[in-house]
């Protein structure tokens, strides 16, 4: 197999974090030897989040075992989704905001067609569903966990608890047609397809203050792992965890 160097586009800042995070683990469990130190770790793991280096590639370039790989991953990945915020801690943020936008996006996965639940006929491919709450500016506040393709985005915003927490943090969001009936602390478009007069201008300025949340899924997707997850499902959660953890440490 040929290895050729490479380059990740992340700051040194984010590999010292995690090796931070490695070398604190280490300590703890009483770790002596490793084929990797810790920051050669930090490294394998932002290679795979972030370029979507399989554990072959990443095996042969960092000449260990592929078993060795997905141990490392697997432990690096389980520190930061310790560290994301949950819904309760996001609101103490969200409390010192103006306003919030909120979106859902399903992240393609590696599923068969027998797999309805995870099949999303909106996007017409099998996915995660992932709610994503951001800052006026669009910069990510929180992500939830996944949930199966299948699930609509107003449901999926109900089960995670966003509406009742929203009107708890009396704290006003902005969200698409999705979420129609959400509750009075979510505002969404008029309905309508031939919409004239005020009731078009209020779309209009709707939308333009929503699409400012389409900067943190773009963010998100920058971490090439999330553009077609190959893992199983059980672990989605926790990869979004972790990108989420390193996307607000950054």
């Amino acid at each position: 197999m040929l290895v050729y160097p490479s380059a990740i586009d992340l700051s040194s800042s984010t590999l010292q974090h995690l090796s931070g995070l490695l070398a604190g683990h280490r300590r703890r469990i009483g770790s002596r030897w490793r084929r990797l130190t810790c920051g050669r770790q930090a490294l394998l793991v932002l290679a795979h989040l972030r370029c979507g280096d399989t554990y072959a590639r990443l095996a042969a370039g960092f000449r260990i075992g592929i078993a060795t790989v997905y141990r490392y991953i697997r432990e690096a990945v389980d520190l930061l989704a310790a560290l994301a915020p949950t819904l309760e801690q996001a609101m103490a943020t969200v409390r010192k905001k103006a306003y919030v936008i909120l979106d859902g996006t399903t992240l393609p996965i590696d599923r068969i067609a027998a797999d309805r639940p995870y099949y999303s006929g909106k996007k017409k491919h099998h996915g995660m569903n992932v709610q994503v709450i951001t800052d006026p500016a669009g910069r990510l506040i929180w992500a939830s966990d996944a949930l199966p393709g299948a699930t609509h985005d107003l449901t999926a915003a109900r089960i995670h608890g966003i509406p009742a927490a929203l009107a708890t943090a009396g704290v006003k969001c902005w969200a698409d047609k999705a979420y129609q009936g959400a509750g009075p602390s979510i505002r969404v478009p008029l309905r309508g397809k031939h919409l004239r007069g005020w009731r078009r201008r209020h779309n209009r300025d709707h939308a333009k203050i929503r699409s400012l949340g389409e900067r943190a899924m773009a963010t998100l997707k920058c971490w090439q792992l999330l553009r077609k997850l190959r893992c199983s499902t059980t672990r989605i959660t926790a990869v979004i965890r972790a990108i989420v953890a390193l996307e607000l440490a950054s």
